[in-house]
């Protein structure tokens, strides 16, 4: 079977040459890359990655396959993916699927025998970068903004429960997952912990969360910029001023912008499972799993209300936040770490153990 050249046109007038993976099907989106070397599986069907055409910068993708069992959405959400070398023959004793079949499977738009490395470092130099995967190397992507809507295109439509793992005679903490994209290794962490969880659509109203009375809430990560959901930072205020709450990514940023705080875009991104984050509270540094392209900006954070709990070792930007009267915190990385290092999974536990019973909120 004869390779079909395809390109990758970006807005910053490169054109990168590469071969169809899967069927021909052209699409536009924002240029982004991950540094991990292992999660293929898991960045293919993560939300936070929805209208975003996704780099792997490690060269060899697809060597231990696909399985049932590391989805962290439905289905895939990424508008696109540009890989270096692709494995046909995986060898994993749980893998079931290769990479072909599932890009197969879902249409999704992909490249290889790209140079991974040149594409990159035209990311980190021109920071905000949009491309297009297409036949046709004289094309032009027209996409050059974010989709302000893209939250509402993976969110849930409906609310769905889930049970703890292992049902004992023990009462269970009941925790609400506002779903702005959420992955479901982070439900999963929950369960394994012990907690009932109900996931929530993304503008879910204060009132339908009193009558679902949880002891705690969490507010999940989600791809796009979090200032186009500023619509709902009155609920995320109500809520936290009601229940004890996490925020992890996306929703971490929606806690400091309901707060008061802005967002801002970072150059191009942190997006791997390799990020070193010091915790300011122990001095300690752990290495972390990140996805995310915008922060809280530190110099608009109310430090009466708020303590900086968490910074980026590289670039010293915010990585959490915590409430120096309620029970609320947030971080920027991934505490589920699906994939990457468990350094930092006892923010989880931490949370948990801070979930009152029912009927002792933060306010009675």
């Amino acid at each position: 079977m004869k390779e079909q050249i395809g390109y990758l046109v970006l807005s910053t007038g490169d054109v990168l040459e590469g071969k169809w993976l899967g069927s021909v099907k052209e699409v536009e989106g924002e240029m982004v890359f991950n540094t991990a070397m292992t999660g293929y599986q898991e960045v293919m069907t993560d939300p936070s990655y929805a209208g975003q055409i996704v780099t792997m910068t490690y060269p060899l993708i697809g060597n231990y396959g696909m399985n049932d069992i590391d989805y962290e959405s439905i289905k895939p959400s990424l508008a696109g993916w540009i890989i270096s070398s692709p494995c046909h023959t995986p060898e994993h004793y749980q893998s079931n699927h290769t990479i072909v079949d599932i890009i197969e499977k879902y249409q999704i738009p992909t490249l290889y025998d790209i140079d991974t490395r040149a594409l990159t470092r035209i990311i980190r130099e021109h920071g905000e970068v949009y491309g297009k995967i297409t036949t046709d190397e004289k094309d032009i992507p027209k996409k050059r903004t974010v989709d302000a809507d893209i939250v509402k295109q993976v969110s849930i439509s409906k609310i769905t429960q889930f049970k703890a793992n292992k049902l004992t005679d023990q009462v269970y903490p009941h925790v609400v997952v506002f779903d702005f994209g959420y992955k479901h290794s982070i439900t999963h962490s929950l369960m394994e912990l012990g907690c009932h969880v109900t996931v929530v659509p993304y503008d879910t109203s204060f009132e339908t969360i009193k009558e679902i009375d949880p002891d705690g809430v969490v507010l999940s990560n989600g791809p796009g910029n979090p200032e186009d959901l500023n619509h709902i930072t009155n609920t995320i205020k109500q809520v936290t001023d009601y229940y004890p709450t996490l925020g992890i990514c996306l929703g971490h940023q929606l806690v400091a912008l309901a707060y008061g705080a802005q967002t801002k875009r970072l150059p191009y991104g942190h997006r791997g499972s390799n990020h070193p984050v010091k915790d300011l509270i122990t001095g300690k540094v752990v290495i972390t799993s990140q996805n995310h392209g915008y922060v809280v900006d530190h110099d608009s954070v109310n430090s009466g209300d708020w303590t900086v709990s968490h910074i980026n070792v590289n670039d010293r930007s915010v990585e959490g936040l915590k409430h120096r009267t309620k029970n609320l915190m947030t971080v920027q990385f991934h505490p589920e770490a699906h994939p990457g290092p468990i350094d930092t999974f006892n923010i989880f536990t931490t949370f948990i153990n801070q979930l009152s019973t029912k009927g002792e909120k933060q306010h009675a």
